[in-house]
């Protein structure tokens, strides 16, 4: 199919290492994006590709989800996060992901320096709103849209307040269409794969809850689609029991298993459908 193509990178946390396999699998097959939408985790993967938009970010990104500043954004001892959480609202300080960010992207980054366009969803606090990012400073951007309730603190942009884009839209693909894509390339991070069932502990009640919120937006916007646009959502090759574990988000070691995993499902995937 001819027309531009996106590469739509969900939210998920410490299980965004998948995209990474995905990248590697669709740049393998020839798949390059005429633009990149990005969510939470999904806006940290997805600005590294639209700043290299080819093979050598797959590297990249290995060596970044194996790292030790990785492992730093999640990595305060319980006791330093409770102290923060009780006289703030959140457990981790935002520096490591930022320095991160910084060190990955350029302290001044701007959305005009990428190679591809790319954008990234966050959540207004002031507006209850969805909020696109498309231009200014990145790494402001892409912390605002990665700034998970309770883990991270809110991000102040242009005196406004955002959180994570997961709230709102965690599967962009909407945004993908409104562009302009025709092929577009879903880069999930596997929880819409895996059946929900009835929450037995209380913080499975909120992880269900979230998860009908985004499923519900996601096979909505889906179900809308133009005939003219055709998306292909890759594999994750399957997930690990403690994936729904509530300290899941620290899990930085599996991280290598989970991208092996995903390329070798979406290269199947793709050989076959593509």
């Amino acid at each position: 199919m001819d027309g531009p193509v996106a590469f739509v990178l969900g939210g998920g946390g410490v299980l965004g290492a998948v995209q990474v396999g995905m990248l590697r699998a669709l740049f393998r097959a020839g798949f390059r994006p005429d633009v990149v939408v990005g969510t939470s985790i999904g806006a940290v993967n997805g600005a590294l590709v639209a700043a290299d938009p080819s093979e050598a970010v797959t590297e990249r990104l290995v060596r970044l989800w194996s790292s030790p500043e990785a492992a730093e954004v999640y990595g305060d001892s319980l006791a330093r996060q409770l102290r923060r959480f009780a006289a703030r609202t959140h457990l981790h300080s935002p520096l490591p992901l930022r320095r991160l960010l910084t060190s990955e992207l350029g302290e001044n980054c701007e959305f005009s320096d990428l190679k591809v366009p790319f954008r990234c969803c966050a959540a207004s606090i002031e507006r209850a709103a969805e909020h696109w990012f498309d231009s200014g400073p990145l790494v402001d951007a892409v912390l605002a849209s990665s700034a998970v309730p309770g883990l991270l603190p809110p991000m102040e942009v242009g005196g406004e307040h955002f959180v994570d884009g997961g709230i709102v839209n965690s599967i962009p693909i909407g945004e993908a269409v409104r562009v302009g894509a025709k092929q577009i390339f879903i880069l999930q991070v596997g929880r819409i794969e895996r059946p929900l069932v009835v929450p037995k502990r209380p913080w499975e009640v909120a992880q269900v809850a979230f998860e009908i919120a985004r499923r519900h937006r996601f096979a909505r916007d889906v179900a809308s689609l133009p005939e003219d646009v055709r998306v292909h959502v890759l594999p994750t090759g399957g997930g690990e029991s403690r994936d729904d574990s509530p300290w899941a988000y620290r899990d930085m070691a599996a991280a290598g298993r989970r991208i092996s995993r995903a390329y070798t499902a979406s290269r199947r995937y793709l050989a076959a459908n593509v």
